[in-house]
């Protein structure tokens, strides 16, 4: 079981990238959000999960721990494969999949593409309770909360509609760190430029 890697950045894409490790390259599946925070060249530090099957052998990589333990937790979901799991992760933080299991909320996860209504409820249902050992502070959750919401309203109050700002102040805060989430302005300007470059040099920001 390959449980973590860390070696140098050879290649990036939306979904994947290439970590040398030794001299060899590991392709590694990763949520958009770990692509838009490296770099080539980088040396980078990912929890895996190894996926065996008859004709491959699949790497899903993350940048914290506690991803890696929803992941697999997901994975034990009926109907929840791999691709899916990890759709779910770049679309919600994990302070927020464990705030939907605890409200008993499918409603997030019938937004995640590829999930179906059914499946949504079988996240809620079959995690439920099973993911107390994941560590998510009480305090950091609110926190993110209420950063999404300044983000959020700053985009909308620039023109963008408000579900789109959501996602995208969502996306932002979930992947930034706890010092980067202290400064809005700067989470802004990574949200314009995840919305577009021109849109941003037309904001001035």
């Amino acid at each position: 079981m390959i449980s973590s890697l860390r070696g140098r950045v050879l290649h990036l894409d939306v979904d994947h990238l290439i970590i040398e490790v030794g001299g060899v390259g590991f392709s590694v599946a990763v949520t958009p959000q770990v692509s838009r925070e490296v770099h080539l060249g980088d040396e980078i530090l990912l929890h895996t999960n190894l996926i065996v099957r008859e004709d491959a052998l699949s790497l899903f990589g993350f940048r914290r721990r506690d991803e890696l333990t929803v992941f697999t937790q997901l994975l034990g979901v009926s109907g929840v494969g791999p691709k899916s799991a990890l759709g779910v992760l770049a679309a919600l933080s994990v302070a927020q999949i464990a705030d939907a299991i605890t409200a008993e909320d499918d409603a997030p996860f019938r937004r995640v593409s590829g999930i179906g209504p059914k499946t949504a409820k079988l996240i809620v249902v079959q995690l439920a309770g099973k993911l107390q050992s994941v560590e998510v502070p009480a305090s950091r959750g609110a926190t993110e909360s209420s950063i999404t919401a300044q983000v959020a309203a700053a985009l909308v109050a620039l023109g963008w509609n408000e579900r789109t700002s959501v996602q995208v102040a969502a996306d932002v805060v979930a992947s930034a760190t706890q010092a980067e989430q202290s400064s809005i302005p700067a989470l802004l300007k990574s949200a314009l430029a995840q919305l577009g470059p021109a849109r941003m040099e037309r904001t001035g920001v």
